[in-house]
């Protein structure tokens, strides 16, 4: 990867927006809106079948434009939620015009000349690109959060976590399926499943990414091989079950860290309580703990039941909760555009640089 410090330029951006139709790209409009970036133009951009349906945005009606190359002509930064096939044909594209693209796909986060960023736990990487910067996937987003201030005070042996996702995960037609099918559980029919291979009306399944050889599915995998990327540990060893659950768009995960030496509960609950981005959420006289309703919506991952692992005098286990659709997607994108545009930010990361060619 190069080793030079590329942030965005200090004024109003022209900033685009690939596949704004969904859920995330409606999002990510919430969300430049909500936190003021400084947007000097906005484009909104879809598919075909999407082009010239009209948004509202900050007082403004714009129009959803079909992606083309012409389309990145003067555009600062893209903020691409449209899947991985339209970002690995688009994304070059647009790198080539001068964007920066920060992509929520996964067609980029395992390439080597690629970071990968959670702009909490390695914000140094997010300088070092060559156009394209790639989000993670929400589970390890969510993940990488908690157990970056934990690493930073004892080394990482193992991670096993078991997954709750939600309908958002699939995207906005499958939660709109689930309330669809909730009704007709409720109304006595039988629910039959377009969008995800299963119903989700009261009923929850392994998750529906396609299996591989070695019996995990692609999204566990993906928790394995993004979470050594981004805490630049290779050879950590994280075992992942993800299930899908019948909520609409916040993830849950249950997480056994197993770390070199012991490291106490209440050290433990200090350094996540003070952690940027995560709240705690822990009261166990009234079996009060992070749950998905606390966190829709909002920004910060919830955590709680910090407990030992009684079978392991060296490992904690944590629960957490945080909304898919905005720190596990389009709050994530967001917050590596800010850092882009933070001279203190470019200023440490070209002095990490530099100390590491030294």
């Amino acid at each position: 990867m190069t080793s030079s410090i590329r942030p965005l330029p200090q004024r109003p951006l022209h900033v685009a927006v690939l596949g704004a139709s969904g859920a995330v790209g409606q999002e990510l409009l919430l969300l430049l809106a909500e936190r003021q970036f400084p947007v000097g133009r906005l484009t909104l951009l879809a598919s075909p079948r999407s082009a010239g349906q009209t948004v509202t945005w900050n007082g403004q009606t714009l129009t959803i434009e079909p992606v083309s190359a012409e389309a990145f002509n003067g555009v600062d930064v893209v903020l691409a939620s449209a899947g991985g096939s339209v970002s690995k044909q688009w994304a070059p594209v647009a790198a080539a015009a001068g964007a920066v693209v920060i992509d929520n796909s996964s067609a980029f986060r395992m390439d080597a000349e690629v970071p990968l960023v959670v702009p909490e736990v390695n914000p140094h990487a997010a300088f070092g690109h060559n156009g394209v910067i790639a989000n993670p996937n929400c589970t390890t987003i969510l993940m990488t959060l908690v157990l970056a201030p934990l690493a930073a005070k004892r080394p990482l042996r193992r991670v096993v976590v078991s997954t709750y996702q939600s309908a958002s995960g699939a995207g906005a037609r499958a939660m709109e399926e689930l309330a669809n099918l909730s009704r007709t559980v409720l109304d006595g029919g039988t629910p039959e499943s377009s969008v995800l291979p299963y119903s989700l009306a009261f009923n929850l399944f392994l998750h529906n990414s396609p299996l591989q050889q070695n019996g995990y599915c692609e999204e566990e995998l993906k928790m394995l091989n993004e979470t050594r990327k981004i805490m630049g540990l290779p050879d950590l060893r994280v075992s992942a079950t993800c299930v899908r659950v019948p909520v609409l768009r916040a993830h849950s995960e249950a997480i056994n860290i197993e770390f070199e030496e012991p490291f106490p509960v209440d050290e433990a609950r200090a350094l996540l309580a003070a952690a940027p981005g995560v709240e705690l959420i822990e009261d166990f006289s009234s079996n009060r703990f992070p749950m998905p309703t606390d966190v829709t919506g909002r920004d910060a991952v919830a955590v709680g039941r910090i407990r030992q692992d009684l079978s392991e005098p060296n490992a904690l286990e944590i629960w957490l909760c945080g909304d898919q659709i905005r720190k596990g997607a389009a709050l994530n994108a967001i917050q590596i555009a800010e850092l882009l545009l933070d001279p203190a930010a470019a200023a440490a990361a070209g002095a990490a640089t530099a100390g590491a060619v030294a």
